[in-house]
């Protein structure tokens, strides 16, 4: 596609209709009004097409936006610093993306249905994330922002446990646990019901709350020093929180997004992208055997995609050319001079025909509009095939 072209329409590029928005400071009025559709539609199939395995993590992801914007996050700690911030729910193992929300900003009202009045907002967060998913069984990991024992009990009166690093200062934790000296390596452990609270001194002391685990201390393995030993849920918590961080870096390879003044459209894209990467988990998941590399994979389903269900139609020229250079006797020829050029060139048919920019010094004097044509294998195909 030219490049003019594709900037003609990434310009008229919408997804929902400017008229029905509701002016701002006026009740009912939606800040994703522009993507509205796109996100209900991607939210419900997202949910509906794949089920994740038993280990789910809830994290946050930013996509880079510099421009004007009212729910504009600044996030030191992430690779872009300054965007649009994502609520996603993944699958540990693959990535693959559940369900997601837009931080809408900080004056926002979130009020999911069901969801007990008495948690705080991260943890309204987590209810309008996981409910779809409450009462089977699974694990859930999040990070210190969401972490605390209302959530937690919560949650596992639901059929639903959870584990996460916890702020020291979090309502509700012992204070021997917090005020607890500790050398490096070791473990102290509190349990009150169904949670467990465990304090680890590694390089620093880390903190974690949990409904998933024991006490239990693993070796862990080290490349060239001893092991070293450390609590079973710190290391569960290492593998499975990584998922939306591993589709992140999967789509920075192949990032599609790129700068623009409207910011819809450049969110729009990084939905669809996340449409994508999720269409390759399921397809790594359904088919059997060797599979496509995440590279080759888009390289099919994006062609099947604009031009699936579509036949092609072979344009043919009129049948007088047809008749033309298909019948009598034709000589191959070098183009002549023009005036100020000696070595006139011109493109060939055939290749041009076939996506192939090639020019060429020859040409057939004898047929309509005086064709140029490589000298071979060009000039005997244009002469002896109907659709070439």
């Amino acid at each position: 596609m030219p490049r003019n072209r594709y900037q003609l329409l990434l310009r008229f590029l919408h997804f929902n209709n400017n008229a029905t928005a509701v002016p701002p400071n006026e009740p009912g009025h939606d800040r994703l009004h522009k993507l509205r559709p796109l996100i209900d539609s991607l939210s419900q199939r997202f949910g509906e097409v794949y089920t994740p395995s038993k280990n789910i993590c809830i994290d946050e992801s930013l996509l880079l936006f510099k421009g004007r914007i009212k729910f504009r996050q600044y996030i030191p700690s992430k690779r872009a610093r300054y965007g649009i911030k994502f609520y996603k729910l993944c699958e540990s193992s693959s990535g693959y993306t559940s369900f997601f929300m837009i931080y809408e900003g900080k004056d926002s009202q979130l009020d999911p249905p069901g969801c007990p009045l008495d948690l705080t907002v991260s943890g309204k967060i987590v209810w309008e994330l996981i409910t779809l998913l409450l009462g089977r069984g699974y694990q859930l990991y999040v990070d210190n922002f969401y972490t605390s024992i209302l959530l937690f009990r919560t949650l596992y009166c639901l059929d639903t446990l959870a584990c996460g690093t916890v702020n020291r200062n979090r309502k509700g934790l012992p204070r021997d646990l917090i005020t607890k000296k500790l050398s490096r390596g070791k473990i102290y452990a509190l349990r009150n019901d169904e949670l467990l609270a465990i304090q680890y001194r590694d390089t620093r002391n880390v903190f974690m709350l949990t409904t998933i685990h024991d006490a239990s201390v693993i070796a862990e393995q080290r490349v060239g020093r001893p092991p070293k030993n450390k609590p079973l849920c710190c290391k569960e918590y290492s593998k499975n929180m990584g998922g939306v961080d591993r589709t992140d870096q999967v789509q920075h390879y192949y990032n599609a997004t790129r700068k623009t003044r409207a910011w819809y459209k450049k969110v729009g894209i990084y939905l669809i992208q996340v449409a994508l990467r999720n269409s390759y988990v399921v397809y790594k998941a359904a088919v059997p055997g060797p599979k496509l590399s995440y590279y080759k994979y888009q390289l099919q389903i994006i062609p099947a995609l604009l031009f699936g269900g579509v036949e092609e139609v072979v344009p043919e020229m009129p049948a007088s050319d047809n008749v033309a250079r298909l019948l009598g006797k034709h000589f191959i020829d070098t183009l002549p001079p023009t005036p100020g050029k000696q070595f006139t060139q011109k493109a060939c048919k055939v290749c041009r025909k076939r996506g192939i920019r090639r020019d060429t010094r020859y040409y057939c004097p004898k047929c309509p509009r005086n064709p140029g044509l490589c000298f071979k294998p060009c000039f005997e195909i244009y002469h002896t095939q109907l659709h070439y």
